[in-house]
């Protein structure tokens, strides 16, 4: 027979954990993850993806965790049905602590808030129209920016001519947003990078979610045109389909040029890539300090500083061609 007084005590006990847990949750803080390439099912510390790990391992490491004083709601290919503007205004209007974006999709929330902080990986953000500068975003946005303006596209053509010396021709693989119109970025830099070395284009655009088929197709026009070599522009959309590309691209006897380590993993020829292991640990370190009350116009934009070349011998015997010593030898990755 149990006692009053230990059946008191025992019921008491089992209210606490519920009231406990229910002020833990109403003292959380409140991450919403938004990138309308990637599917929301990885944006968590468990992922398979390697970039979202390396985001709440540092999360945690800052005192971070989700589950317990950080709730994390993700927002990814799945979501976006209705195109990002439509999907930025529903994120706002959940009302998270601190918004962080991958991509393009950071446009969205310029007219969908000005008061939530927005941590961005992104291209050029005053280019963007997202922030005044670098140092002084004068705003709600802030994070890191993948872009380092002509420079990185001089350096990877001026990488892939000396892989390959024959080239004559540069096919450029990208998303439309990425070439045309006023927020483009890539297509005005890349063209200004082969017109001074006088360098002709072959440009085949796709769109946002591009099926296999029209990868396919992209890349076939390419050859059609008379390029022979290639280069893929970044984007959180090529990323995701790195191992499709890398194939379509091997099929096609091009020689390439990637943006992104993975590709060149799965085959493609080389890489010169950002660090996106040190970005992703960048923005986290946004949010917590955002979390803790700084202000994002106190935060300047991180720009990508650190830069990594990969070469696939195995890819370059099959392509025929003879790698440079000094290219293997100042290569970060070799793949044998």
């Amino acid at each position: 027979m149990v006692r009053r007084r230990e059946f008191i005590a025992t019921l008491g006990a089992g209210l606490v954990w519920p009231l406990a847990a229910q002020a833990q949750q109403s003292n959380s803080k409140r991450l919403a993850i938004f990138s309308p390439s990637e599917s929301n099912t990885l944006m968590h510390e468990h992922s398979e993806n390697r970039y979202y790990r390396v985001l709440f391992e540092e999360l945690r490491r800052l005192g971070w965790v989700e589950g317990e004083n950080l709730t994390v709601e993700g927002y990814g290919r799945e979501q976006d049905t209705s195109g990002p503007g439509v999907l930025a205004t529903e994120i706002v209007r959940r009302h998270p602590d601190v918004i962080y974006t991958v991509g393009p999709g950071a446009v969205s929330f310029k007219s969908a808030t000005s008061s939530i902080p927005v941590v961005a990986l992104t291209a050029d953000p005053v280019a963007l129209g997202i922030a005044r500068s670098l140092a002084h975003p004068g705003g709600n946005f802030t994070g890191v920016s993948i872009d380092t303006g002509p420079s990185i596209h001089e350096k990877r053509i001026a990488l892939l001519r000396e892989m390959f010396p024959a080239m004559s021709k540069l096919g450029c693989l990208a998303l439309r947003f990425q070439w045309d119109g006023p927020r483009a970025i890539a297509g005005p830099t890349i063209r200004a990078a082969a017109e001074k070395i006088g360098l002709p284009l072959v440009v085949s655009l796709i769109e946002f979610g591009a099926s296999e088929a029209d990868y396919r197709t992209a890349i076939e026009s390419i050859v059609h045109d008379g390029a022979n070599a290639i280069m893929v522009v970044d984007s959180p959309d090529v990323l995701r389909n790195s191992l499709l590309i890398a194939r379509l691209v091997g099929e096609s006897r091009l020689p390439s040029m990637f943006t992104f380590f993975e590709p060149v993993q799965a085959g493609g020829l080389m890489a010169y890539s950002f660090d996106l292991v040190e970005l992703y640990k960048r923005a986290a370190n946004n949010i917590d300090a955002i979390l803790h009350g700084a202000k994002p116009d106190d935060i300047p934009f991180y720009q990508a500083s650190k830069f990594e070349l990969s070469v696939n011998l195995k890819a370059a015997k099959q392509l025929g061609i003879s790698v440079p010593p000094a290219l293997v030898a100042s290569a970060d990755n070799v793949i044998d």
